[in-house]
C-alpha cells in the first residue's frame, strides 16, 4: 500500500479535521468529527441529511452547503454510520421545517437511518425518507428497489437542495427528490481496484487488459468482465443499457454527470462526454446540463461511470439553480 497517510485507523479523522480547518463554512456537532454539517442552518428551512461510508470524496459530505445539503453522517471507508451520528447531525439541522434523509441504497445505511429517524419523531422532528438507487447494472428493470445509489445521487442533492432552498415545505422537497431519483439512471465500468488503508491490499483483482462493466463504488461485482475496448465502445455498451430503460423522444432534455471514480484523468472523462454527446445529439435529445468531474468516487479506482437525468419544466430550474458547498460551485441560470 503506497498513501500519503500516517495511521490507517486515523485516516477518515485525520481527512475531517483537515476539511474543517480548510473550510470553516461546515463545522461538526456532539464532540463527533463524523457528523459533519453546515455551520449557518437557516431558520424554517428543511433540513436534509445524508450518510454513508467515507472513500467516496466528494459523495457525500462534499455536497453540504448552500443551496444543497445541510449535514452528513461520516462512516468509516466504505462503513456505514451509526445511528446516533446520524441523530446528532439530524438535531443540528432540523429547524422547525422537517428533515428530508436522502442517502444510497445499502444495507447498513437504511438499518441506522430509519432507527435515527424512529429516535427524531419521537423528539417531534418530522422526517421523510429519499434512497438513490440509479445503478442500472445492480438489478433487473421490475426490480429497481434492489439497485445500488451511486453517482447519479448527486442529481437528487442537487434538487432536494434547490427545493428546500425555496423554502418548499417538507413533503413537496420529498417528492421533488424522488422524482428526481425516478428519472435518473447511471452505470460505470472499472479498470482498477482500490486499497482500504485499514485492510491495505486491493479489495480484488482485475488484469492490466481487462474491464468490469457494471462494478460498484465498493467493488461490489457488475455484469461482465472483459477485455478493454476502445473509450467509444465502452460508453456505447454503458448507453445502450442506460437507454434500453428510458424514453427519450425528440426534443426532450437531459443532465449529463460523467463521472471519474478516483483515478482516472479529466482527458478521459472529456473523451467519455464526448461519445456520450453524440449519442444523444444522434437521438435528438439536448443536454442541457453536463458536469465532468469526480463527483463520487472509490478511493484510487480507476474506471467512470455515466449518469443521465431526464429532465422536465418542474426539474430543470432545480437542476440549474445555484449552490456553492466546499467541493461544488454552480453559479445557476
Amino acid at each position: 500500500m503506497k498513501k500519503l497517510l500516517n495511521k490507517p485507523e486515523d485516516f477518515v479523522d485525520e481527512m475531517l479535521d483537515g476539511i474543517y480547518r480548510a473550510h470553516p463554512e461546515v463545522t461538526h456537532v456532539a464532540g463527533d468529527l463524523r457528523c459533519y454539517v453546515t455551520a449557518a442552518p437557516v431558520k424554517g428551512k428543511v433540513g436534509i441529511v445524508t450518510g454513508g461510508g467515507s472513500g467516496h470524496l466528494p459523495t457525500f459530505l462534499g455536497f453540504v452547503g448552500k443551496g444543497m445539503l445541510d449535514g452528513c453522517a461520516v462512516g468509516g471507508v466504505f462503513q456505514s454510520p451509526s445511528s446516533d451520528q446520524i441523530l446528532q447531525v439530524t438535531r443540528h439541522v432540523d429547524q422547525g421545517a422537517g428533515v428530508l434523509y436522502l442517502y444510497g441504497n445499502y444495507t447498513g445505511d437504511i438499518m441506522n437511518f430509519d432507527m435515527a429517524g424512529e429516535l427524531a419523531e419521537i423528539e417531534d422532528i418530522q422526517i421523510r425518507t429519499v434512497i438513490g438507487n440509479d445503478d442500472v447494472a445492480s438489478s433487473v428493470v421490475g426490480e429497481e428497489h434492489k439497485r445500488r445509489g451511486v453517482a447519479g445521487i448527486f442529481f437528487i442533492y442537487k434538487a432536494a437542495g434547490a427545493a428546500a432552498a425555496r423554502m418548499l415545505p417538507l413533503d413537496e422537497v420529498a417528492r421533488l427528490a424522488d422524482k428526481v431519483r425516478s428519472r435518473t439512471r447511471t452505470m460505470g465500468v472499472a479498470l482498477s481496484p482500490c486499497i482500504i488503508p485499514e485492510v491495505g491490499r486491493p479489495g480484488f483483482q482485475i488484469g492490466a487488459e481487462e474491464m468490469e462493466i457494471g462494478m460498484g463504488i465498493h467493488g461490489e461485482p457488475g455484469i461482465s468482465r472483459e477485455a478493454l475496448l476502445p473509450a467509444d465502445a465502452v460508453v456505447d455498451r454503458i448507453m445502450d443499457r442506460i437507454l434500453a430503460e428510458t424514453d427519450y423522444a425528440r426534443g426532450d432534455e437531459v443532465a449529463v454527470l460523467v463521472n471519474g471514480l478516483g483515478a482516472t484523468p479529466l482527458e478521459e472523462l472529456y473523451i467519455i462526454f464526448r461519445r456520450v454527446s453524440q449519442v444523444m445529439e444522434g437521438r435528438g435529445v439536448t443536454i442541457r446540463h453536463v458536469w465532468v468531474g469526480e463527483f463520487a468516487t472509490s478511493m484510487e479506482m480507476a474506471g467512470a461511470s455515466v449518469s443521465i437525468l431526464h429532465l422536465d419544466d418542474e426539474i430543470e430550474p432545480l437542476i440549474a439553480a445555484g449552490a456553492q458547498t466546499p467541493f461544488f460551485r454552480h453559479f445557476g441560470e
